[in-house]
């Protein structure tokens, strides 16, 4: 079998006329294809990006309201050790004011009893008279003794 230029010619006019349109719309439908792929590609990063910058700025609030919540903490701590610190002065300086009215007490009693030779329950009296003070403050004379 013989292959002719008229041969060659006629199947490549067949090629192109009638099937070599196929070839031509599959090829450009491919790269349409692989365009729109791309872009899909693209659209899908770009979402992704968006969904990654939201997370981020989410991320961001957070942090900045624990962030102030710690600082309140922080504030309302030192304001509790300074209103402590107060209670703790105040608690001594009333523990100094008892022992120093304890002391007071105590020499007072000192004082009374060593006075008490010297009370006469007679008011005119030169010699002395000694007098007991109850508890409810009622008086009590004693034997009389001369005191010189």
């Amino acid at each position: 079998m013989e292959i002719t230029l008229d041969t060659i010619l006629g199947i490549l006019g067949l090629f192109i006329g009638g099937g070599g349109g196929a070839f031509f719309t599959w090829r450009w439908q491919r790269k349409k294809a692989k365009a729109e792929a791309k872009t899909a590609e693209a659209d899908a990063a770009k979402e992704l990006q968006d969904v990654y910058q939201q997370l981020v700025q989410d991320i961001k609030t957070d942090r900045d309201e624990q962030k102030a919540y710690i600082q309140e903490l922080k504030e309302d701590r030192s304001h509790l050790r300074k209103d402590r610190d107060d209670l703790r002065k105040r608690q001594d300086e009333l523990e100094e004011q008892v022992r120093g009215l304890q002391r007071e007490v105590a020499r007072n009693g000192r004082m009374v009893a060593n006075m008490r030779p010297f009370l006469c329950g007679l008011l005119a009296c030169k010699n002395r008279t000694p007098v007991t003070i109850s508890e409810d403050a009622e008086i009590e004379t004693e034997p009389k003794t001369q005191i010189s």
